[in-house]
């Protein structure tokens, strides 16, 4: 590396600059934060060099879930800034949601100046044992201790965020030590990302267990989001996939050899029954989506994944391999080869358990089942699929909209409402799709309803499809299902989201009749820039079927 090229011939450079040099390096194009006193040095850096583009959040919750959503879609680093203290407190259910998905996210936040550090004098910014609090809400969490040690910690923290099983990664960094000068290092460049290594004996063994199969299924999670062509190779050996909602797209979801992720229908749940094998990779088998873990899986269930820990958690396993998802199913692959002799019927009855599956889940979305068709007609291929956590995504968000490659699709996956139109903002600006769909409620939009003027400023190519009923839908429904009828405190009063667009300068369009979909969605995917699509739910109507909550069940299936 030639560092006149990265310096302009100086040998000394601040901290700040150092770590936007290095971020350069770990190929970061754009970065999120909110712009403090406390990490000016780096922010400044930034702004000189002009090589990383800077997205100036509303809240540092925005941030995060922007940096989130552009990781997530793009396979890429994401990276916010915060501030210190209350600044990074606030980034913190953000960071739990980048945690629960397993995001690669570097949060940079600041601190106080070294010399007044943990002496309880109630400084300015300064929150007691910020570094625990980081800890608990990240894979990992560090504080630069000293000048000399700055970019290694910050090279370190990339390399364990990148590591399997990712995770977002924090590190505070005192204010003294961001603005101290320090001479170009001879080495900036990025940190080795090892891929897991594997025992190939064990990948025999299980490919000897398969063998003996008639109806194998793949159940595809978040981990095998770079593991297309390994899961390409096993379908076209026989096997069949489902997935979690996590793992949507890894097989394009029109293939006749994937169930999607209607992992759960009653109708799903009677073919688990038929088949003979389970290898699970890459997913923690939510509770949501397992039945709280009562969901019957196919017996016997084998067990591939990064994170040693996931061995017998949720279900029992016969086998666990321990590694990385693409490697081990491609050499699983290779030993199947010309071995398996799959039942003839199992592809016919996989696509009749789909179709069964997608009826009965249309026929509870009543009227909307018009607006899922009327986006999947706009949308194309090359899109990604947002979502933040309401009535609609659980209906029909999760599973009925069809994506096609494996980071098209996000969702809140920890269950938090309000991040979801974030991470479409950030998921728009990594640039990857033609456009970003996301699908947001109203009590959801309003938690940082500010960061619409972010998608605004910024120019996010988003249309962000808004179900508007006025209301917590689903707390409302488990009132109705759970508490006698007992409604209270779901009623929301929400601005005229027209006028309130207007005021942004915000292209907004209203559905009060479902026979306006089409051309309006068609009009709002044209569009370039941010567009939000009003859908008001009080005019168009209910749902055929009320969602309550997750689905469960009472009995335990037989192997638990």
């Amino acid at each position: 590396m030639f560092l006149e090229a990265l310096h302009d011939m100086s040998n000394k450079t601040t901290v700040g600059e150092l770590i936007a040099a290095f971020l350069e390096q770990c190929g970061v194009q754009t970065a999120f934060g909110v712009i403090s006193i406390h990490n000016m040095p780096i922010l400044d850096a930034i702004h000189n060099r002009g090589k990383i583009r800077y997205v100036g959040a509303r809240g540092e919750a925005g941030a995060v879930n922007m940096a989130d959503g552009l990781a997530r879609v793009s396979g890429g680093l994401g990276v916010a800034f915060t501030s210190t203290g209350t600044a990074a407190g606030n980034a913190a259910g953000a960071m739990v949601e980048a945690l629960t998905a397993g995001t690669a996210l570097l949060h940079v936040t600041g601190q106080i100046e070294t010399e007044y550090l943990d002496q309880d004098l109630a400084y300015i910014h300064e929150a007691p044992d910020q570094l625990s609090m980081l800890s608990s809400i990240s894979k990992a969490a560090y504080r630069v201790r000293s000048v000399e040690t700055a970019l290694p910690t910050i090279r370190e923290a990339v390399r364990v965020a990148q590591t399997a099983p990712s995770g977002p990664v924090s590190v505070e960094i005192p204010i003294d030590i961001q603005a101290a000068e320090i001479e170009w290092p001879a080495d900036l460049a990025a940190p080795h990302v090892t891929t897991l290594t594997h025992c190939s004996q064990r990948v025999a063994q299980l490919a000897e267990q398969l063998v003996k199969a008639k109806r194998p299924l793949l159940w595809l999670g978040g981990g095998t989001r770079h593991a297309t062509k390994a899961v390409e190779r096993l379908v076209a050996l026989g096997f069949g996939v489902v997935t979690s909602v996590q793992g949507r797209g890894v097989l394009p979801e029109d293939h006749p050899a994937t169930l999607g992720a209607f992992n759960v229908h009653a109708a799903v749940e009677s073919f688990y029954r038929t088949c003979d094998a389970l290898v699970v990779v890459g997913s923690r088998l939510r509770g949501n989506e397992t039945l709280k873990y009562k969901l019957a899986l196919p017996q016997p269930l084998y067990r591939i994944d990064a994170d040693a820990l996931a061995d017998n958690r949720g279900y029992r396993n016969e086998m666990f391999i321990h590694g990385d998802a693409s490697a081990v199913l491609e050499e699983l692959a290779t030993l199947l080869e010309g071995r398996l002799k799959v039942d003839p019927k199992f592809a016919q009855d996989l696509a009749a358990a789909r179709e069964r599956a997608v009826a009965d889940v249309g026929k509870g979305l009543g009227p909307y089942k018009r607006l899922v068709d009327a986006l999947q007609k706009a949308v194309g291929r090359d899109y990604n699929w947002v979502r933040d956590v309401t009535i609609s995504n659980s209906t029909w968000g999760n599973r009925m909209l069809k994506i096609f490659s494996p980071r098209a699709g996000v969702h809140a996956l920890g269950g938090g409402i309000g991040q979801g139109m974030q991470m479409g903002i950030g998921a728009a600006l990594a640039g990857n799709a033609a456009k970003t769909v996301c699908l947001v409620g109203d009590g959801g939009l309003m938690v940082n309803v500010g960061e619409l003027a972010t998608a605004v400023q910024e120019n996010a190519n988003v249309m962000i499809v808004l179900m508007n009923d006025q209301c917590y839908g689903v707390i409302r429904n488990i009132q109705d299902a759970q508490y006698g009828g007992r409604r209270c405190y779901v009623d929301l009063h929400q601005p005229d989201f027209a006028q309130f667009c207007e005021s942004l300068k915000l292209t907004h369009y209203r559905i009060t009749s479902l026979d306006q979909a089409d051309a309006i969605i068609r009009e709002g995917i044209a569009k370039t820039g941010p567009v939000l699509v009003e859908v008001d739910m009080l005019s168009v109507g209910s749902f055929a079927t009320a969602f309550a909550g997750p689905p469960v069940k009472e009995q335990e299936p037989e192997h638990a």
